[in-house]
């Protein structure tokens, strides 16, 4: 564990804001489906080019230029968790989750040991949440946490067949039955500040969502509330494929998704709505009940390099002729650019970032990918600035985001996992 700080001031935030979004004074926008022309703050000299418009029961948000920070954001580490070696509490096997807590205190899901470790807001070991096991509070199959405004972590375990609960006392734990699950199938869960939680899974009792799963919502007290279709949206994505014979002497299939190709994209919201979109296109809904809330931006495409083209087209050639060695390329050509983003995020105070597609961290090697970039925007649709991620930075692992701070998994010297505590620092 290291830390570059002595003193750790929290930057206050409140844990149960309304569904119905917040109104800034800045700006007369709101998913209430009131909306009025605003100007965000900015540094003098580069006001944000705003358009907002009104189309049914969507708010359109359009950032024309210009963003409210004026200037790239960068995040800079300030404490890390996790070591080559040492003590035993700061080795990690393999984190598939973190979530932190009002105090800022952290909390690390490791899959590979099956256990929830907790440090607090200097990155110091405060005690094991959870161990592996089946007895009450111990974990199997568990793969993702949140926590509820109440203070209580929520952590779905497929292989006992039950959601933990811990919290919000030292010592206090309970337990909610999973239903109509899929053992062999992780879950995805997250809150809202209404105190509902939300699972993600594959349902026995539904074939037609076997692909895309089904979302169970339960109440405070864990009772089942609602069924809900995934909110992913209905997008093909471009493919390229192969046929091939089985050792039985049926026929195969094997696909991959073509490079650079548009997907649709989704996240949770804390407000308990849904942030989506789909890749090719800087439109995203932040869409809370019937009220759909379209953030847009003006940005030019990211060019796919000469390099990575050839990289992925090379890649996918071997694979495909693993299962069949006469395989030729069918499929259409990898795009000439990227789509404009490749993830969206939701911070635990609502702002909502989007993972921008962005060049290549080394020009002559594609495989180590590409540099992270987030466009950051308020829950209200104001384009607060870009923010530029350290080199180690990873966001496949649930990053967590509140206000000027982020939380992450890093991978370093001997591909070593830690969690970093970055904050934003603007020009």
């Amino acid at each position: 564990m290291t830390t570059t700080e002595e003193t750790w001031t929290r930057t206050p935030r409140t844990s149960t804001r309304p569904v119905t979004l917040p109104l800034p004074a800045r700006c007369v926008v709101a998913l209430s489906l009131t909306a009025g022309a605003c100007a965000p703050d900015a540094p003098a000299g580069n006001p944000p080019d705003v358009a907002i418009d009104t189309i049914g029961d969507t708010i359109v948000v359009r950032t024309n230029s210009g963003s409210v920070w004026g200037a790239d954001a960068t995040l800079v580490p300030e404490v890390s968790i996790g070591e080559v070696d040492g003590a035993e509490e700061y080795l990690f096997g393999a984190v598939s989750s973190i979530a932190v807590d009002d105090e800022r205190n952290v909390y690390v899901l490791d899959w590979q040991g099956q256990e929830i470790l907790q440090y607090d807001a200097f990155g110091n070991y405060v005690r094991r949440l959870a161990r592996r096991g089946e007895g009450p509070g111990e974990l199997a199959v568990a793969n993702q946490m949140a926590f509820l405004p109440d203070g209580r972590l929520v952590v779905p375990d497929v292989r006992n067949g039950r959601i933990n609960l811990f919290g919000p006392g030292a010592n206090e734990r309970e337990a909610w039955p999973l239903r109509d699950y899929l053992p062999s199938f992780p879950y995805r869960v997250w809150t809202d500040t209404a105190g509902q939680t939300y699972t993600l899974h594959l349902a026995v009792s539904d074939p037609a969502a076997m692909f895309k799963g089904v979302v169970i919502v339960h109440g405070p007290d864990g009772t089942h509330l609602d069924t809900l279709p995934s909110p992913t949206p209905d997008f093909e994505r471009a493919e390229i494929s192969v046929t091939f014979t089985t050792p039985s002497g049926g026929m195969g299939l094997r696909t991959e998704p073509l490079p650079f190709s548009p997907e649709a994209l989704w996240t949770r919201h804390p407000h308990g709505g849904i942030v989506k979109g789909i890749s090719s296109d800087y439109r995203i809904d932040l869409q809370v009940g019937d009220r759909v809330l379209r953030i847009e931006r003006a940005i030019d495409p990211i060019p796919v390099s000469p390099a990575e083209r050839d990289h992925h087209h090379t890649s996918i050639t071997e694979d495909l002729r693993y299962v069949d060695p006469d395989w030729e390329w069918n499929g259409p050509p990898i795009p000439e650019t990227k789509p404009v983003f490749k993830r969206l995020h939701s911070g635990r105070d609502g702002r909502i970032w989007v993972e921008l597609s962005s060049e290549l961290r080394d020009a002559t090697d594609p495989s180590l990918g590409e540099k992270v970039r987030f466009d950051v925007f308020e829950p209200d649709g104001t384009y607060l600035g870009a923010v530029n991620a350290p080199a180690d930075f990873r966001a496949s692992i649930n990053p967590v985001f509140d206000g000027d701070y982020v939380w992450a998994v890093t991978r370093g010297e001997f591909d070593v996992q830690r969690v970093v505590r970055y904050r934003i620092v603007r020009e």
